[in-house]
């Protein structure tokens, strides 16, 4: 069970009942798709304390800003680096950089603000309880990005904090991943929840391009970003397909 709570103290902010190593949290990679699963029962049992007491927007509000406070911020945080980089529009060294300073830029503010808007919007426009469905699916989908962009790509970077997962990239977890999310979808929103899997899959191998074209590679930042840009991917195709 270590390398399931070294992914679980890693990804969330949820404490380790036991004491891990490098060496577990490179074995993690299994158990992203369970980590997602927690996450996502917690904001859904937020949103429906939530939804109890608060109108839909306000509810939604509260509930994302709890899904983020579960990771620490930290997919934000990676997704704020990575705006502040690839938005530079300088080369790849330059763009690496850029990524590792703790400031944030205004591409950073933009893109995690566009991402918040998005999830809080199309939670807000949803029933309760496909608003819940939703959050378990998001959160999911989040982890499940991270498994497919560890398996397309290298390393970019020669040390740093995603050092311990790339030397794992076997094909298993990703593929595990893949077939978590898809019979969740499912098992949530029948055929619908089978095309919103898909489009995640297809958004992270997507997002897998861009940042090989960019930095030739992922780093942390990227993984972080792939999972609030899924997610954020996730909350728009469950309120287009129940939309429609």
């Amino acid at each position: 069970m270590k390398a399931f709570f070294a992914g679980l103290s890693f990804l969330t902010i949820l404490p380790s009942p036991m004491r891990t190593e490098a060496a577990d949290l490179a074995r993690s990679l299994p158990f992203f798709p369970a980590v997602g699963l927690i996450v996502g029962g917690l904001a859904a049992l937020l949103g429906w304390a939530f939804s109890w007491i608060l109108p839909a927007t306000p509810a939604a509000v509260l509930t994302v800003t709890g899904l983020a406070c579960l990771s620490g911020g930290l997919h934000l945080d990676g997704l704020a680096d990575t705006a502040d980089g690839f938005f530079s529009h300088r080369p790849r060294e330059r763009v690496l950089e850029i990524m590792r300073d703790s400031r944030i830029g205004t591409m950073g503010v933009l893109a995690v603000v566009f991402c918040l808007l998005v999830k809080i919007s199309t939670l807000a426009a949803l029933p309760v309880g496909p608003r819940l469905e939703a959050l378990l699916l998001m959160a999911v989908a989040g982890r499940v990005a991270m498994l497919i962009n560890l398996r397309l790509l290298p390393y970019a970077r020669t040390e740093g904090l995603g050092t311990a997962f790339f030397g794992q990239r076997s094909s298993w977890p990703s593929a595990l991943g893949s077939g978590i999310l898809l019979a969740l979808g499912w098992a949530l929103f029948d055929r619908n929840g089978v095309v919103i899997g898909g489009t995640a899959l297809l958004g992270s191998a997507g997002w897998a391009f861009v940042c090989h074209r960019r930095i030739g590679g992922a780093t942390g930042d990227t993984l972080g970003a792939a999972s609030e840009w899924t997610e954020t991917l996730v909350s728009l195709a469950t309120a287009i397909s129940l939309h429609g």
